[in-house]
């Protein structure tokens, strides 16, 4: 049958699939456009399950905080190659997908994926995304703050970000200043009481065994130790370190410049690797 190419451009604006891929499925389903839709779907379905063994290692990390400033959320959504990952349409649907995290506060991953977006669940749209890409499309993380001021930042190229909350309200840029110390810190927690059990003994054997073998008395190791982990706070805990723009003061004494009471309450980082 004659299938119109106004027929084949609507089923491509619905379905983000090719031309080609749009007119075979017009073809096949007897020019009824929902079951041409549908096809498409199947497609991308069918696609997905080919490349479920792929590495989708790329993407982009998006946060973004609420109107109110008191809650903020992050999403990383992935793909295979670079090229896709700044494909502005890609950013754009991961965007939408963090605006649905944004309004209703899923409890978690799983529960953001059944959430929907344009009347469909973010899960199917996922995968549909894989079928008209041609990638593997994999929403692999989401994770949210709430604080009475929170603050995100997204370093160029979409690979990085952070959220911070704090106990107060905040000027705009010295909270910039902090989730871009984050950002470019990596801090392993936000003080020294945050920091994991296991980090800190891992910590301790290092410094230890460097002791040693730096022909260190054995009576003094435990000392030697404790003094290099005070070391290691300083330099991986948000508020110990030194502030970037300021190297004469640590964050936590930045923030008192604002308001003595004024501190970090919750901190998230994450970033796909290079």
């Amino acid at each position: 049958m004659s299938i119109k190419a106004a027929d084949v451009a609507k089923l491509r604006k619905a379905t983000g699939a090719g031309m080609m891929d749009c007119k075979k499925a017009l073809v096949e389903t007897n020019g009824d456009f929902d079951k041409a839709v549908e096809e498409i779907r199947k497609k991308g379905m069918a696609i997905a399950n080919k490349r479920a063994d792929r590495e989708a290692t790329e993407g982009v990390v998006l946060a973004k905080v609420s109107e109110d400033k008191k809650s903020g959320a992050m999403i990383t959504l992935n793909c295979e190659t670079d090229f896709v990952a700044k494909n502005d349409s890609f950013v754009e649907f991961a965007g939408k997908i963090l605006d649905v995290a944004i309004a209703n506060k899923p409890a978690d991953l799983e529960a953001l994926k059944a959430m929907e977006l344009d009347g469909r669940k973010i899960e199917e749209l996922v995968t549909e995304q894989t079928g008209v890409i041609g990638e593997k499309i994999d929403l692999s993380f989401f994770d949210k703050v709430e604080a009475e001021s929170t603050v995100a930042y997204i370093h160029a190229g979409n690979k990085l970000a952070t959220l911070i909350g704090f106990n107060k309200e905040i000027d705009a840029q010295m909270g910039r200043d902090v989730a871009m110390q984050a950002a470019a810190m990596a801090p392993v927690a936000i003080d020294k009481d945050g920091v994991a059990e296991d980090i800190v003994a891992k910590e301790l054997e290092i410094a230890k065994e460097k002791a040693r073998l730096e022909g260190k008395p054995e009576q003094m190791l435990d000392k030697i130790a404790q003094g290099r982990l005070g070391k290691f706070f300083k330099e991986s805990t948000l508020l110990n370190q030194d502030f970037v723009k300021d190297g004469k003061m640590n964050v936590k004494q930045y923030l008192a410049t604002a308001d003595k009471d004024l501190t970090v309450t919750a901190m998230m980082r994450f970033t796909l690797n290079a």
